[in-house]
């Protein structure tokens, strides 16, 4: 009996030890300190929508999906983001959007008869991942004044150089968003002049 006792003792203890060794989750958000917070009523005379941004299948989970040079994918069970990547990207960029041009997101929201809104539909091609390597998005996104026919559609790839550790990866992805919404708030602005914009 004290035999059987001791064994189990050790075994809890080992049970106990293994737990105490399993490694903390981290949670990673990109829209963490982007954008400035814009005014209530739009400065621009004019609104933005960005809805529901569309992301490959193969990184839509919270888990992080990473690449080694050797062409391996890795998911990370304890690297995560706090919100479904197509979440992140989405509220990275309506904030990088709405600070840039001085308006706000009314996606869902109802506006002003006659105010301008400008719709911005995004599709993420590439969402790409590679600690002490690269943070790559190459999104195809367009832009439309609510009730009118015309559209721009262009593409923006952006790839930053990134040190090693998780942090400066999602550093490297938050400026990879900042770049996409300046291409995106440079066309915006251009629409909203009458100017011939372009990608």
């Amino acid at each position: 009996m004290k035999q059987l006792t001791t064994a189990l003792t050790m075994a809890a203890a080992l049970l106990l030890a293994g737990c105490a060794a399993t490694p903390p989750e981290h949670f990673y958000s990109l829209s963490n300190g982007m954008g400035v917070p814009a005014a209530a009523a739009a400065q621009a005379g004019y609104y933005i929508e960005l809805p529901a941004v569309a992301v490959p299948q193969q990184v839509a989970r919270y888990q992080m999906v990473v690449s080694t040079e050797a062409g391996r994918i890795d998911l990370l069970e304890h690297e995560r983001w706090s919100a479904m990547p197509a979440s992140e990207i989405g509220q990275a960029l309506s904030l990088a959007i709405t600070g840039e041009l001085g308006t706000v997101d009314v996606f869902r929201t109802p506006t002003t008869d006659g105010a301008p809104v400008y719709r911005i539909s995004t599709n993420v091609q590439r969402f790409e991942s590679a600690p002490g390597r690269y943070a790559l998005i190459d999104a195809v996104w367009s832009v439309r004044l609510v009730g009118s026919s015309k559209v721009l559609t262009c593409r923006s790839v952006a790839n930053e150089p990134v040190g090693g550790g998780y942090d400066a990866l999602v550093a490297g992805h938050r400026r990879a968003v900042t770049r996409i919404a300046a291409d995106i708030s440079k066309a915006v602005r251009g629409l909203a002049s009458g100017a011939s914009a372009g990608c």
